[in-house]
């Protein structure tokens, strides 16, 4: 089973002038909201993760659930034979999170793992179902330490794009 999760950093916090309820795009997804997070498969109890405290976590929940999507472009969807590639960049480092959907199934791992050590691997159903899942209890909780960022346009916009799956 997949669980994403994340810790906000004491080290790089947001500006105290902040207007949650104006911030644009780019401000909400490299400038706000940075911490740590992580991919974990409770199965076998292995987990990617970052421990670099400056990832801005809103943007990456938006980025996998933009990879979610991406990775079902194939006609052909859990059928298809043909791999189909995404990678997650971290804007700070040249480091990735690597994303593979072959016959329904997501592997994924990244540039700082060991190449002998096998990929975190989920149904594509779950990766979708989790990362939208995370998607809106991260903006639940960050909306629960800055009230105004429940009357951002943009995150609105985000909500209604990725909405929670069955």
């Amino acid at each position: 089973m997949l669980d994403i999760g994340y810790a906000l950093s004491n080290r790089f916090p947001d500006p105290p002038q902040t207007d949650y309820r104006r911030a644009d795009v780019h401000t909400l997804r490299h400038d706000l909201f940075c911490g740590d997070v992580y991919l974990a498969d409770t199965k076998t109890d292995r987990e990617l993760s970052t421990a670099w405290g400056w990832v801005p976590v809103l943007d990456f929940a938006w980025a996998l659930c933009d990879i979610a999507e991406r990775l079902d472009r194939d006609p052909m969807g859990s059928r298809a034979a043909r791999p189909q590639r995404a990678e997650l960049d971290f804007t700070e480092s040249t480091d990735r999170m690597l994303f593979e959907r072959r016959f329904g199934w997501v592997d994924i791992t990244a540039d700082w793992v060991p190449a002998e050590e096998s990929p975190l691997s989920f149904s594509h159903a779950e990766l979708r179902r989790e990362s939208r899942d995370f998607l809106h209890d991260l903006i639940a909780d960050l909306t629960d330490l800055h009230e105004d960022l429940a009357e951002n346009p943009a995150v609105w916009t985000l909500q209604a794009r990725f909405p929670r799956t069955p």
